[in-house]
């Protein structure tokens, strides 16, 4: 008999939904499938066909906006007002992929640059690179299904897609839109799959392409058994680090700073979560933050005055709770929250000076907490900023160019955002972390690069 999975609403534990799980037999038959389509080229689908699909899924998709919006909010806990932006992201996502491929150029390679190149001529191609095996992350149910998928879909691959086991119904939506879109399903398929089972998928010698989006410790372990030869993309998280200059503007950079720090309570891989401030003023901003954190609505995130939803599960809950205790058993200071509200949902809370040895400030919290620091030197503040084995996204605050410049080349970030907060991302830049946060490059372009290959081919004359 086959197993079932129930979907449940994480802010009132309702049932929602339910997917099956899928079994290898009927993995190992998707994937033989798939690997077959690539393996015989006959069967790849040209450019404008791809094109026609993609623009009926953003089609679609804005047919289904707030059905989508709903999806979202229901099964992940963001708030609708976030959840909609989601949709709206994704769509765009779809419309990148079109944009990209008809953008897609190979480049002549100069061949007589020596004598022994003489009389030839040279040009690449790009070639999908094979069957992708895509696995995702919660917190962004649908638009990183998008991320995933849709390239994958542009450039030719066959695709399967593993959903993160709380958040499975906006992928199930996402792949039967593509089949409505004109996709046929043997090029896409959704498999909800247990630990065994994913492993057993992921490191077949038939995959080609792991993108990954996940924890680290998870990400990594997968990334040690691939199969030879197979390539990977992995997307981790990150703790991270906000530097506050001495003429930063308060005004300017609290919005942002909350927004950064407790968009989907805080369950983004770039959310805020240390803010160094001079000594002058870091009580004050501190406070500041900590009065706006009292005043967001905490709630289900199907009501459209939620501003901060539940997190994922119950046992989250207890995770960011202990954290919490812990560093105040350490040090730090409760300047709002600090205490669960119910069995789903936490307090938004800012914790002044925790220990740099306390969890919250070595660990990323994936939570609605942010702790501010104080510091003497911008050079000391930047050293604690990369003093973690995580390294993602960074920010500072100024109206100083040479402060930020020099943040900027001292923060080992691979983006610094000035005058923003740390989550700031458009779907077109490169989105990566450093050392333990990832590998490989996320954003829609850069993804299609991954899953293809150069081909070259060289003429001679005469």
């Amino acid at each position: 008999m086959q197993k079932i999975a129930k979907v449940r609403n994480p802010f009132d534990l309702s049932e929602i939904g339910e997917v099956p799980f899928t079994d290898w037999d009927t993995v190992e038959g998707f994937l033989a499938e798939a690997y077959h389509l690539y393996r015989h080229r006959a069967h790849w689908q040209p450019k404008h066909r791809r094109i026609t699909i993609l623009g009926n899924i953003a089609r679609i998709m804005q047919e289904e906006f707030e059905q989508l919006a709903m999806l979202i909010a229901s099964e992940g806990g963001k708030p609708l007002i976030d959840a909609r932006i989601e949709v709206d992201r994704a769509i765009a996502g779809v419309q990148l992929c079109i944009s990209e491929l008809q953008s897609e150029r190979g480049v002549e390679i100069p061949m007589d640059l020596t004598a022994a190149g003489a009389g030839r001529t040279a040009f690449t191609s790009r070639e999908p690179i094979g069957v992708v095996v895509a696995v995702s992350a919660f917190n962004h149910p649908l638009n990183l299904i998008v991320h995933q998928v849709a390239p994958a879909i542009a450039v030719g691959c066959p695709v399967i897609v593993k959903p993160a086991m709380d958040t499975p119904l906006s992928c199930q939506r996402f792949v039967e839109i593509v089949y409505e879109a004109g996709l046929d399903e043997s090029w896409c398929r959704m498999v909800y799959l247990e630990n065994e089972v994913a492993s057993k998928l992921i490191t077949d010698q038939r995959v080609a392409f792991l993108t990954f989006i996940g924890s680290a410790r998870v990400g990594w372990m997968l990334r040690s058994q691939l199969a030879p030869g197979t390539r990977c993309a992995l997307e981790h998280g990150g703790a991270a680090p906000v530097i506050m200059a001495e003429d930063a503007d308060l005004n300017n950079a609290l919005p942002a700073l909350m927004k950064g720090g407790f968009y989907h309570s805080g369950q983004v891989c770039v959310s805020v979560q240390r803010v160094f401030a001079p000594k002058k003023y870091a009580r004050e901003l501190a406070q500041l933050m900590a009065s706006e954190a009292n005043k967001l609505v905490v709630g289900d995130a199907r009501e459209e005055a939620t501003q901060c939803g539940p997190l994922i599960r119950p046992a989250e809950v207890t995770r960011v709770a202990q954290w919490v205790d812990e560093a105040v058993q350490e040090g730090a200071e409760v300047l709002s929250g600090g205490k669960a509200l119910s069995e789903t949902t936490y307090a938004p809370t800012i914790l002044f000076e925790p220990s740099q040895q306390s969890k919250v400030s070595q660990k990323e919290i994936f939570g609605p907490v942010v702790c501010v620091y104080t510091y003497d030197d911008i050079d000391q503040a930047i050293e604690l900023a990369n003093s973690l084995d995580v390294a993602f996204q960074a920010s500072v605050f100024t109206e100083n160019q040479a402060i930020a410049q020099h943040c900027i080349k001292h923060l080992d970030a691979t983006a610094v955002m000035v005058n923003d907060h740390t989550a700031f991302r458009v779907d077109w830049m490169p989105f990566a972390g450093r050392h333990t946060s990832g590998y490989g490059t996320g954003g829609i372009g850069y993804t299609m690069h991954d899953m293809t290959q150069d081909k070259m081919a060289v003429f001679k004359h005469g």
